[in-house]
């Protein structure tokens, strides 16, 4: 039998994982994710990580998917437009009110200095801390307690991000946003399709600008029980 010897690699040849993830940011930037920040970020968060189970050969297509909780991991057109709308820079705090499967939080975290993230379901909680620390992300807390209170003892935060809607803007978050700081929020009701808002915080009162139909699960308050 004669043996061949196997051509070395060719340096030009793209790594067949990398595809997916390669096909999914051109899909970014088609929807709009133009902030050249954002986009590295989102390339450099493996969304692959937060995705388990049957879901997971999926985690590279622009479509939300399930987690656990009955709750859902965002699609990345979306997360990649929400946190353009929110645009934090390095040195902002930011609070996230759904962390979810922690995939929101990992991208805001290359993007600020500090991501504190709050989620009513514990099993989340913890779930989405086991995930960022493997990622070795380090300025990010998660807590598990009602979001719809927002972080009162961190107060005042420079961006706030809602990963759920809201009938309206809730108080308690719009009072913890510092003056000229910036809050991310779907609202509508939760049967229907919801209005992404962004909303900035002036020396006084507020301005309001609609950015585009979305559907979120609804923000429920208070803790899940156990």
């Amino acid at each position: 039998m004669t043996y061949r010897a196997r051509p070395d690699p060719d340096p030009t040849d793209p790594d067949p994982a990398a595809l997916p993830r390669q096909r999914l940011m051109n899909l970014l930037h088609a929807s709009g994710v133009t902030d050249a920040r954002v986009l590295a970020a989102m390339a450099r968060v493996d969304r692959g990580a937060f995705v388990r189970g049957v879901f997971a050969p999926r985690a590279y297509e622009d479509m939300p998917l399930p987690i656990s909780c009955g709750q859902t991991i965002s699609q990345p057109s979306v997360v990649g437009l929400m946190t353009q709308a929110l645009n934090p820079q390095p040195r902002d705090k930011v609070l996230e009110v759904g962390t979810g499967s922690g995939y929101q939080a990992a991208i805001l975290s290359l993007l600020c200095r500090r991501v504190y993230t709050v989620d009513r379901h514990r099993a989340l909680v913890d779930a989405a801390r086991a995930v960022l620390s493997d990622l070795g992300l380090a300025n990010i807390t998660a807590f598990a307690a009602d979001g719809s209170f927002g972080w009162p003892d961190q107060a005042p935060f420079d961006r706030i991000l809602v990963t759920a809607a809201a009938e309206d803007a809730p108080g308690p978050l719009l009072a913890q946003l510092k003056i000229g700081g910036i809050m991310v929020v779907p609202v509508g009701q939760s049967d229907k399709v919801q209005t992404l808002i962004k909303v900035t915080r002036l020396a006084s009162g507020y301005d309001y600008e609609d950015l585009r139909p979305v559907r979120f699960v609804p923000l429920v308050e208070g803790l899940e029980s156990e």
